[in-house]
């Protein structure tokens, strides 16, 4: 008999979208390393088989599925399989998403359609295929990955934080909901970190910007940005103690409360960034 409570990482079932690169790698990594079977959900299937590969052992199982997220009946799938294999899912971890750099102007309407469809709507696909499974068990945590950009405003990727600030405003409303439920909800909001996104939006992303990837790299230095590993670490330690809003590193905490204390300065020093950032571009 299935026990009816979330097991803290050893013993339990996970999902990770996006988890063959990136933030998902390493939070696959850091959940097989303290004993949760993963099941690597990812679009780049060949690649979500050899990170499978990598970092299963001998006691902990880790399995690779070629996925779109924006494909609702896909996810639902993943997960009533997961369930009627072993039986129970405690963590779904929406991480799936891509970059996408530019200013309003330089959007359209593809770049917006392909930005909300991956990085909202594929969120909210795991959340309809998760969510009532968990309810009825009992128990579950989801997390959704979104971005120090989705808490406060970052111009210079329009379409990427609308999308982030869409996340935290569903995983904050999910979250009142579903602990009636005996449901955790949490969102990841890191800064900037070491993944293929800062360069280039990733596999399946794009910046707008007519420079190098070299050149965008080197903009982002000024945020300090971080190693996924230690994103994926800092993360589970907040999620076992069911945080609801989870910032890494701590220092962005002191600018995510500037802008909750006075929002007009938050957009002043977004407007100064977004200035400073084209003077940068221009010298290029």
């Amino acid at each position: 008999m299935q026990e009816k409570k979330i097991r803290i990482f050893h013993g339990a079932i996970a999902i990770v979208t996006g988890g063959a690169s990136g933030i998902g790698r390493s939070l696959a990594k850091a959940l097989v390393d303290k004993g949760c079977e993963v099941i690597i959900a990812d679009l780049q299937g060949n690649l979500a088989r050899k990170v499978a590969e990598e970092i299963s052992t001998s006691t902990v199982s880790v399995h690779a599925v070629e996925l779109d997220t924006r494909d609702v009946h896909a996810m639902e799938r993943l997960v009533q399989d997961t369930v009627a294999r072993t039986g129970r899912l405690d963590y779904m971890f929406n991480n799936a998403g891509i970059g996408m750099g530019g200013d309003a102007i330089s959007h359209s309407s593809e770049d917006w359609q392909n930005i909300i469809s991956i990085n909202l709507c594929g969120v909210i696909n795991g959340v309809l295929a998760a969510y009532p499974v968990m309810v009825r068990q009992g128990f579950g945590h989801i997390v959704n990955t979104a971005s120090i950009a989705g808490i406060i405003p970052f111009a210079g990727m329009i379409g990427y934080t609308t999308a982030k600030h869409a996340v935290v405003g569903l995983s904050q409303s999910l979250r009142a909901e579903a602990t009636l439920s005996g449901v955790r909800v949490s969102v990841l909001c890191p800064g900037a970190v070491r993944t293929p996104l800062l360069a280039d939006g990733g596999k399946f992303g794009r910046v707008l910007y007519n420079v190098t990837s070299e050149r965008i790299l080197s903009l982002w230095e000024k945020f300090r940005p971080i190693d996924p590993d230690e994103v994926a670490q800092k993360a589970l330690k907040a999620i076992a103690k069911n945080t609801a809003i989870i910032v890494i590193p701590s220092w962005w905490k002191l600018v995510w409360g500037m802008h909750r204390l006075s929002p007009m300065l938050g957009m002043g020093l977004c407007r100064r960034a977004f200035i400073e950032m084209h003077k940068e571009l221009e010298r290029s």
